[in-house]
């Protein structure tokens, strides 16, 4: 079989950080590979060079036998390069529509009947990124398109009627997130929820609550609150599907615009500060029994408000506002 990808000592240095030292391998046509290594060891920063988002400081590519210098995503495309990227992030060499898309020559787009497309930056408050939605929609008429982040119902009917199907909300609620600290930015995250999940249902559409839950109590109340989807992402870490290793008991969890993130994915620039941090948190081993505690919590709490199923949640709920919820009497 012929050798599709070539690599050879390819190099990369961030200010203080070496993420790829004279690294080389290569590719067979027909065969499947994975690129292994921890946290900060490079391997974004390889796939962002072989999908020219970034340029390497030292080495070759070559495609097919062809020496490859790709300026951008696009170029990568052309040579029969695709990714599925692990997070959204601007690059500095796109434009913000060729971020969201990720490259892909516009044209193309049409050819994307169905399936689901998600656009995903902090801020959903600008004219660019309401311009995106429309534009997407007019290349996939039948996708699912989810985009966001907003966290009012005005907002949340502007992107609806540009063409998305499933709105994300929450500025600021996530446990790693330092938005409402650094920018003062933010909007209190259930009452977030109720009042674009009630604009959304008025078009026909869904949200998605991302951010603030620390427990499946708090999860209920998202879908309490209207939510027909929840993100979790506290929760979920310190297990052993997560990425990373275990330390001293513990595992790195971090945001993803925390000075880790942008140091792992080399995202640096003279212009932005960090607005997320990085904690460490007990290694809890396999996600099975907290994914099971989550179910549990959410099965019980639809049978104390007499719901038969998720959707009808809502409207078995009322919400009373209190001081304190629990006895915390053995606690620390």
């Amino acid at each position: 079989m012929n050798t599709a990808i070539n690599i050879e000592n390819i190099s990369k240095s961030f200010p203080g950080v070496l993420a790829n030292d004279s690294v080389s391998f290569d590719i067979t046509s027909g065969t499947i590979h994975a690129i292994v290594g921890e946290n900060g060891a490079g391997k974004s920063t390889l796939m962002k060079i072989l999908y020219g988002m970034q340029k390497p400081d030292n080495g070759i590519l070559k495609i097919n036998g062809d020496i490859a210098k790709f300026q951008s995503p696009k170029d990568a495309i052309s040579a029969g390069i695709g990714m599925v990227h692990q997070h959204f992030m601007l690059a500095d060499n796109l434009t913000v529509w060729e971020n969201i898309v990720l490259g892909i020559d516009s044209s193309n787009l049409s050819k994307i009947k169905k399936g689901f497309i998600g656009l995903d930056v902090a801020n959903g408050y600008t004219i660019r990124f309401v311009d995106a939605v429309k534009k997407l929609r007019d290349k996939c008429p039948e996708a699912t398109i989810a985009a966001g982040n907003v966290v009012t119902a005005d907002m949340t009917q502007e992107l609806i009627l540009a063409g998305a199907d499933i709105v994300k909300v929450g500025i600021g609620p996530g446990s790693v997130c330092t938005t409402r600290i650094k920018t003062g930015i933010g909007y209190p995250q259930l009452s977030a929820v109720i009042e674009c999940a009630d604009a959304a249902h008025g078009l026909d559409a869904h949200i998605i609550a991302d951010g603030g839950c620390t427990n499946s109590g708090d999860i209920v109340k998202a879908f309490a609150g209207g939510a027909d989807f929840v993100m979790i992402g506290g929760i979920l870490a310190g297990h052993d599907e997560c990425d990373g290793e275990v330390e001293n008991g513990v595992m790195k969890f971090y945001g993803m615009a925390s000075e880790s993130a942008m140091d792992r994915h080399g995202n640096h620039n003279n212009y932005r500060g960090a607005e997320g941090k990085t904690v460490e948190i007990p290694y809890r081993g396999k996600v099975d029994d907290t994914i099971k505690d989550i179910l549990s919590g959410i099965r019980s709490a639809c049978t104390y408000v007499g719901a038969n199923r998720l959707k009808t949640l809502s409207k078995c709920t009322t919400f009373v506002r209190v001081h304190n919820t629990h006895n915390t009497i053995y606690e620390n």
